[in-house]
């Protein structure tokens, strides 16, 4: 019977993780699980040490502010490793912690498979090769990723992606737009402010004033926010009242309200990659604290930060970063793309380009299997 340690550190890595988990289950039935992480892991039956998702933040600057939660869950680690001496790691994003969690897993002589690995390719190299260097596994989503990680020398296995696993919807969109209690007559456009709370104040209250802006002028326009898991319901229809608008709050229907939607507004994450494997037209907008903008474009000059456009290597879908996410550059947008059918349509053909680079199925399998073959079953 093998004991694997699990770590992630915000919603959708407990979502990834928790998938892996479940397979492993399948093929090893015995296997115990133990680590950080949060309802998706343990609704998998994984033991919770700690829930971080509370910490979760985007930036440089945010994450200083939880350093001393940080270390304090180190330390906590490092004392479980010695009293449950687990057969292997799994790192699940949560890039600078699962870094020292590679580190700590080499010097007691533990095998680590990260998963969603540090984005080297746009962060600096020298994670790729601090992971080399510490032997950690790596198990590639994404081709650059595979590549980036090769060239530094750590052992790389390309799985693909997990999303082409797990998005399935079995609804047509007439289905949908019934159970949704929308009306298929209008254009919908779905909101994604994201899952952390960081996300939910910076950037709902530029979508809520672009949709209310939207409705007034066009009463065919229906606006679907669906609720992550995680998210604060309260807080978000809290702040949906503050505008004269329409608009449908859904639990847990994220794929079907982008399978329906002729337009979606979305943070940048894991949505944007969902988004644009079901082949939906989208803007990405982005908002940290000015300081960490700062030292990131000093770091790195990212020339795109929305996973899609950074797998296609140029900008098939709209950003709009920082000072420009606000509600008039926003409307502006979405007005322009609404009103030129044309631009939508080319975005859901260069979609499909990006699906076809992220491999095919049957990634979540494999990542199961290479995490089993590191704990020596």
């Amino acid at each position: 019977m093998a004991k694997i340690m699990v770590v992630t550190g915000e919603v959708s890595g407990d979502i990834n993780a928790a998938r892996v988990v479940r397979e492993i289950k399948q093929l090893a039935p015995e296997t115990e699980f133990f680590g950080i992480g949060s309802s998706a892991l343990e609704e998998e039956g994984v033991e919770i040490l700690i829930d971080p998702t509370e910490t979760s933040t985007i930036g440089f600057t945010e994450a200083l502010k939880n350093l001393n939660v940080h270390l304090a869950n180190l330390k906590t680690l490092k004392k479980v490793i010695d009293r449950e001496k687990p057969d292997a790691l799994f790192l699940v994003d949560n890039a600078e912690f699962n870094m020292l969690m590679a580190r700590l897993a080499y010097k007691k002589g533990i095998p680590a498979v990260n998963y969603f690995s540090p984005s080297a390719w746009i962060w600096g190299r020298w994670r790729a090769k601090w992971l080399a260097r510490y032997r950690a596994t790596i198990a590639s989503v994404f081709p650059m990723e595979a590549e980036v990680y090769r060239e530094a020398g750590a052992e790389v296995v390309f799985v693909g992606h997990p999303l082409l696993d797990t998005i399935k919807i079995d609804q047509d969109t007439e289905e949908i737009f019934a159970e949704l209690e929308l009306d298929p007559e209008k254009t919908t456009i779905g909101l994604l402010p994201g899952s952390r709370p960081q996300e939910i104040e910076s950037l709902l209250p530029a979508m809520l004033q672009t949709a209310e802006r939207l409705q007034k002028e066009d009463k065919q326009y229906q606006f679907v926010l669906p609720l992550a898991r995680n998210l604060d319901q309260d807080r978000v229809a809290q702040l949906a009242s503050r505008y004269e608008l329409i608009i449908k709050l859904v639990e847990n229907r994220n794929y079907e309200v982008m399978k329906i939607a002729d337009l979606l507004i979305t943070a940048s994450g894991t949505a944007t990659l969902e988004a644009a494997i079901i082949g939906t037209p989208m803007i990405i907008v982005y908002k940290v604290s000015p300081t960490t903008y700062r030292l990131a474009r000093k770091l790195v000059k990212p020339e795109y930060i929305g996973m899609p456009n950074i797998i296609a290597g140029k900008e098939v879908l709209p950003e709009l970063l920082q000072e420009k996410a606000n509600g008039e550059d926003i409307y502006a947008l979405a007005r322009s793309l609404l009103q030129n059918p044309y631009h939508l349509n080319n975005m859901r053909m260069e979609l499909k380009e990006i699906r076809n680079k992220l491999g095919g199925p049957g990634g979540v399998k494999k990542t199961a299997e290479l995490i089993l073959k590191k704990a020596g079953l």
